[in-house]
């Protein structure tokens, strides 16, 4: 059996090195790129992101990503978010009092955190749905790791169609709760950096390239 086609987007806002190695020893065959026809036709796309929602943004449209994550989704072909390539998924993000659109796979705005100290940053648990596939094989008790000082507060997709599966959301707390994951379809995400998440955020990379 081969290996998974898996393409790190490089769009200049991510630690794609290191998901490029956390993606590799979970199985997959990896490639670091922003080659529109290659990240077309990987079997699995993965965006990671960090720094600033409005740059995410503007590195993403720059490289073409916005159409590729678009023209990929809507094939049904997998996407998976990091971070801010989490954050980017939603309607728009506010910073500085600064509004900016993104990618709009799901209505919502990401919002500064409303606690004591920020960034969040370090290691803590969530609450995922009991039937969820990303977090398959992860103990309730298991830690991933966050950096970030801004999410998205309230979830706001609802689904009336009886026939369509609802996203599968999953919270954790800071100060409050914020949408820690999502699994929608095709598409999925996370606040929380898996690949610096030890052996949980290991079998969360395996889980995903499972489903692939």
């Amino acid at each position: 059996m081969t290996d998974k086609k898996v393409v790190v987007f490089d769009y200049g806002f991510g630690n794609v090195r290191s998901a490029e190695r956390a993606l590799a020893r979970a199985g997959a065959d990896v490639e670091i790129t922003r080659d529109f026809d290659t990240a077309m036709n990987a079997e699995g796309l993965l965006v990671p992101g960090v720094g600033a929602f409005a740059a995410c943004m503007a590195g993403l449209k720059e490289a073409r990503g916005d159409w590729i994550v678009g023209r990929r989704l809507s094939g049904g072909r997998p996407v998976m978010g990091i971070c801010v390539g989490m954050q980017i998924l939603f309607a728009r993000g506010i910073e500085h009092g600064v509004e900016t659109e993104g990618l709009d796979e799901w209505p919502g705005v990401v919002e500064p955190l409303k606690a004591d100290v920020v960034p969040h940053m370090g290691w803590n648990t969530v609450d995922a749905p009991g039937d969820s596939e990303l977090f398959a094989g992860v103990g309730d008790d298991e830690r991933f790791y966050f950096v970030h000082s801004y999410a998205v507060q309230q979830w706001e997709l609802e689904v009336r169609n009886p026939h369509i599966r609802a996203p599968r959301v999953t919270w954790s707390a800071h100060g409050g709760p914020f949408v820690a994951a999502v699994e929608n379809g095709a598409l999925w995400a996370t606040q929380f950096h898996p690949e610096k998440s030890g052996d949980a955020g290991a079998q969360l990379l395996k889980n995903w390239i499972g489903n692939l």
